[in-house]
């Protein structure tokens, strides 16, 4: 009976085993339609392709899984990129479609193919190069400044600016990203430098950082930092976070000087009491600078701030002379969008003077003033003076009478002493109050009505020329 029993299991054994060994399957390894995977988020797809054999022998509840090794082709620690609906998959060669994630970096990643009934594994694909290029756009160092200022001996520290708010898609706003450090070598070359996050620099040059994503092509670089030893003081620059010029309009704009020890802002050559950080805030117009304590130098930076939104230039002087019968062609040009012009003559609006040019016929105070009507609302203005030409008198007079008659209502001296001649003029009061100092004298004085305290005040006049000639006198004044 014993007999019978072993008889039976060795004989359905027998029934069994070549269906135990014909249901395995083998997957080849698989071929990629790609070299490199360069993802991002408007693209993320690559196909794999691979055979496996017998297709028969494939179960109905079949799964085929594709995974992604690490960065070094490793499997022991791999993402499962694709799974296939249970018994889709039953013809062979099948080719899938992937997507990397997002924290993919490396040179030599690599896929396998596994199957779930049977269980089997193909071996791992060629290494290729894969990034995800989750940030893809250009980024600031420098606080956008482009130069630096270190101290002999010393260093200068390039940094990647933070994130911030609003537009300012810094790379440091996804941790997986590694960046390289290059330094220019030509217009078109670079050198690599080093990786991280930062850069010391203590050799002059122009340096620019990358984000690493290989040998994949990719918009995400920095500007260029140009920077340079300083061993007395020397100058860098002040960069405007609303740019140069900014609309006033839009909001306070952050100026931001080089890393430094202590700082020092002066808005038109006048010192700002209790700025003394790295960046000051400002909604105003004019020439910002700054002093910068390096430690073992110094360093200071200018910028001539303009809040309107768009420059504008004119090509008359501000003091024009023609003569009689003559006329003067005032013409501007500017960056306003769509701009608007408005030309005035003494203070009143010129009809149908709306064009960036004017013809001046009559002497007077002019004025011409720029609209920029789209985007940032804002006005710009050229003030100049056209005058008959200065006349050509010989002797230096002593007595004027400023009435508005026309006659002897300014101070009218030769025009060997005038404007071009390069002589200095000064006026004094009877106190020795300096009334005017230029070297540049146009025939203009008084241009302000005087106080009449006494009845006929008396001034001094002391005319130093080019040679250093002297002539003295005074000038009454006449109503």
């Amino acid at each position: 009976m014993k007999n019978f029993y072993i008889t039976c299991v060795i004989a359905l054994f027998a029934l069994l085993a070549p269906n135990i060994i014909d249901a395995q399957v083998v997957i080849s390894t698989p071929s990629l339609g790609f070299s490199q995977a360069c993802a991002s988020p408007s693209f993320n797809t690559y196909n794999v392709t691979f055979s496996f054999s017998p297709e028969g022998n494939l179960s109905s509840s079949n799964q085929f899984i594709i995974e992604l090794s690490d960065e070094t082709g490793a499997f022991s620690n791999a993402t499962v990129v694709y799974t296939s609906a249970q018994g889709a998959i039953t013809t062979s060669p099948a080719t899938l479609s992937i997507s990397l994630p997002t924290d993919t970096a490396g040179q030599s990643y690599k896929v396998r193919v596994k199957s779930t009934a049977p269980t089997a594994t193909s071996t791992g694909s060629v290494a290729f190069p894969a990034y995800y290029k989750i940030q893809d756009t250009p980024f600031s160092i420098n606080n956008l400044i482009d130069t630096g200022v270190y101290c002999s001996g010393g260093s200068y520290l390039l940094t990647i600016d933070d994130p911030g708010t609003g537009d300012n898609d810094s790379p440091l706003q996804y941790p997986s990203l590694t960046f390289n450090w290059y330094k220019v070598t030509s217009p078109t070359t670079s050198v690599f430098v080093s990786s991280g996050n930062t850069l010391s620099v203590n050799q002059s040059g122009t340096y620019f950082a990358e984000t690493n994503y290989g040998t994949c092509t990719s918009n995400s670089f920095s500007n260029r930092v140009t920077v340079s030893e300083s061993t007395t003081n020397g100058t860098s620059s002040i960069s405007s976070s609303l740019g140069n010029p900014y609309c006033a309009s839009q909001g306070s704009t952050t100026l931001s000087a080089i890393n430094g020890i202590s700082y020092q802002w002066y808005k038109d050559g006048t010192e700002i009491p209790g700025a003394t950080n790295q960046m000051y805030v400002t909604n105003e117009s004019g020439e910002f600078s700054v002093d910068i304590d390096l430690g073992d130098c110094a360093t200071s930076a200018t910028i001539d701030l303009n809040g309107v939104g768009f420059t504008s230039e004119i090509d008359v002087l501000e003091l024009n002379m023609i003569e009689d019968n003559e006329t003067l062609v005032a013409t501007v040009t500017t960056t306003a969008n769509n701009p608007e012009f408005k030309w005035y003559l003494n203070g009143t609006l010129i009809a149908g003077a709306t064009s960036n040019s004017y013809e001046a016929t009559q002497t007077g105070d002019y004025k011409v003033v720029i609209k920029q009507t789209v985007g940032c609302i804002s006005t710009s203005e050229f003030l100049f003076k056209v005058s008959t030409a200065f006349p050509n008198v010989s002797s230096i007079p002593n007595l004027i009478s400023p009435n508005g008659d026309g006659i002897n209502d300014t101070w009218i001296i030769p025009q060997e002493y005038v404007n071009g001649a390069n002589a200095s003029v000064t006026i004094l009061s009877a106190q020795g109050k300096v009334m005017l100092q230029t070297d540049n004298y146009l025939n203009n004085w008084p241009e302000e009505q005087l106080a009449f305290k006494a009845i006929n005040p008396v001034y001094y006049y002391v005319i130093t020329t080019q040679d250093n000639k002297t002539k003295k006198g005074s000038i009454t004044i006449i109503k």
